[in-house]
This record gives C-alpha cells, structure tokens and sequence, in this order.
C-alpha cells in the first residue's frame, strides 16, 4: 500500500468514527478474567476488568456469575462480605443480593417502612467458561449476539500450563504485540526459541476469518528445540480475534498443542496478558515446571519492552505503522473500527481484510 493510499485510508477512517471509542477496548467481547478453577463454590473473587471491579463466584449448583462489586447503598464492596451460595451479604449494612443482582434483603429496614428494595439491582454481566477459563463481557449496553466466540480447544489436553503477567501499558499497545511478527527477533533472543540469529525472509499466507485473521497452516522448516519434543516437523496455525486473543494450533500427527495469549484490559494504562500452553501427550507433564518457567521468560520480555513503549508513546502518542510486517497491527484497527461501527448502526459485523501474502524479515 502506498504512502498515499495510507494517509487517505487514515484520514476516511477518522472521520468515520469518534476518535476516543477507538482508544478504548471493544465495549462488547469477551475478556479472560481467570482461570475457571479460581472460582470456587463459597468464595468470592474481585477482579478488574477495564476499569471495573467485578465480584465472582459460584452459586450451589456450581454456576459461575459476575456483579458489579458494588453495593449501591452505600459503594461497598460485596467482595468483602459473605456469600451463602446463594445471595451475597454486604458487610457495610447487610444488604442482600442474588447472585442474578436482584436485592433480596434490607435487614435495616422496619416493619412499617413500605419502601420496596426489590427495585434494587446490581449491575450483572453475562459470564461463560471455556478453555479453562472465565470470560466476562462487561458491555452496558443492549446485548449483541454478533461478537467474537470465546476460545475452544479442539483436543482433550493430557495437561496445561498458565503464565499470567500485568503489563502496564494500554490495551492496544499490549494486543498489538500478539500480532506484531517483527518484535520476536529482537525482543525473544533467546537460545531455546531461536537458536539461529540471522534474519531470514518470511513468507505467510493470511486470510480473514470471524473477527480476525488467520494465517494458514504451514510446515515449520526449521523447527525450534520447542518443536522438537513433537518428534517431527509440525504444522502450524496462528488466528488472531478481537479483542484481544491469540490462538497457536500446532500438529504433528496426532500429536496437538495449543498456545494460547489473551489480553485483558485491567485499567487504561494496565493489562493482563495470560499465556495457557494445552498438550494432548502425558509424556509431557514432567517438563511442567521448565515450560511455565520459559514461558514466564518469554512474557517477561513482552512486558519489559512494552512497558519502556508506552512510557515513549505517553510523551507522543503516535506509532507510525511501516511495511508489510506492520499490516497486522493495520488490520487490528481495521478490525476493532469495523465492531465499534456495526455496533453503532446496529449491523452484523462484516470482515473488511481480504486474504493476502506478507513478507518481513525476522
């Protein structure tokens, strides 16, 4: 794409859209705020999510839910009352709630006082599990059936390994390195990931798919030590979707493991990146403990170089977007313009990329 056709393509999304709904994360989607396990029967869970706290658990029959962990009498936290399994007790007054958000209780109130606290409602947020994790949608506005799918598995992993790591850095800075091909030779130098350190031409096939991009299964010509433990060259598979998720299918025969990235957005300035390694060989399971530590290794680095990044984009918040190995992140803007606008105008949301064949250097 030329400079020009760039700067008309800038300038016609700009003016489509207001510029502020761009720098916040997508109002409705999916966010990972947990493993699923985290969520027990009996306990409360108070996590960010975009700027919100939001209070978790598990119901009797084991049903997980989400509230604004906010009581609205007087702001406390419900977080830090009791919860029967039921209903969840404010420990500032004892105001009670179902888990549905319905007040069912106001112990302070006479028997003569007519006033009807069944009219009280905690915020609730829809929640599903999937992938061993929690999602949480935290849009206030009216539902939408048109949003990214949370991630599935397609395999029964004989085990897993989670990294979790707060970046503090925005949102779409912290997306954008799921993305980016061009960071891994600088910022992931590291002798089990790249043994080789010479820059080598890159050739992949990308095509749209539901709220993101895929780029297509490929064998792996020079298989990192990583790839080795497969026993054989592997194909790979690397979606993109919005919000925030990045999906690595790798197979080797009927061998499978998945590398799977989600950002969530903590405040403006704060993100979660969770890393979840699936493999479906019990063989595996002994590497355990060296694979979280690579991983934590690995994230490390994101966070470190993100970090540094958005202390440089706070004193201009600019990036200028260069070459082909830049026309992922394009895309994710695309991509995240085209949910706010069909959100907007109350349309299904239409994929704007067309497949294409990028080439970079990492």
């Amino acid at each position: 794409m030329s400079n020009a056709s760039l700067q008309t393509l800038r300038a016609a999304d700009e003016a489509a859209l207001d510029p502020d709904a761009m720098r916040q994360p997508l109002p409705d989607a999916w966010y990972c705020v947990g493993r699923s396990e985290a969520l027990t029967a009996g306990k409360l869970r108070s996590v960010p999510l975009n700027g919100e706290l939001i209070v978790m658990g598990r119901d009797a029959a084991g049903t997980p839910f989400a509230l604004r962990d906010r009581c609205p009498h007087r702001g406390m936290a419900l977080s830090k009352g009791r919860f029967d399994g039921a209903s969840l007790t404010c420990p500032f007054h004892g105001w009670r709630f179902g888990t549905d958000g319905r007040c069912r209780d106001v112990p302070t109130l006479s028997a003569s006082d007519a006033a009807d606290f069944s009219r009280i409602v905690v915020q609730r947020f829809p929640v599903r599990e999937s992938a061993g994790f929690a999602w949480v949608n935290p849009n206030l506005g009216p539902a939408s059936a048109d949003v990214p799918a949370v991630p599935e598995l397609n395999f029964e992993p004989a085990g897993r390994v989670v990294v979790e790591l707060e970046v503090e850095a925005s949102f779409d800075l912290t997306t954008l390195s799921l993305v980016d091909p061009g960071h891994v030779a600088f910022v992931h130098d590291s002798w089990w990931f790249r043994p080789s350190k010479e820059l080598r031409e890159k050739v992949k096939s990308f095509r749209p798919t539901p709220h993101g991009f895929t780029m297509t299964s490929h064998a792996t010509t020079k298989s990192s030590p990583v790839y080795r433990l497969l026993g054989g060259v592997p194909d790979v598979e690397i979606e993109f979707r919005l919000p925030g998720v990045r999906l690595e299918r790798i197979r080797a025969g009927s061998k499978r493991v998945a590398n799977y990235t989600f950002a969530t957005p903590l405040t403006q300035n704060r993100t979660l990146l969770t890393n979840a390694l699936y493999f479906s060989m019990p063989a595996l399971k002994p590497l355990q403990p060296l694979a979280k530590l690579l991983m934590r290794q690995f994230l490390t680095q994101d966070q470190q170089v993100l970090q540094h990044a958005q202390a440089g984009l706070d004193r201009k918040p600019t990036m200028v977007l260069f070459g082909q190995g830049d026309l992922p992140s394009q895309w994710y803007f695309r991509l995240k313009r085209e949910a706010l606008q069909a959100a907007r105008e109350g349309r299904a949301f239409a994929n704007p990329l067309q497949p294409q064949e990028l080439r970079w250097r990492s």
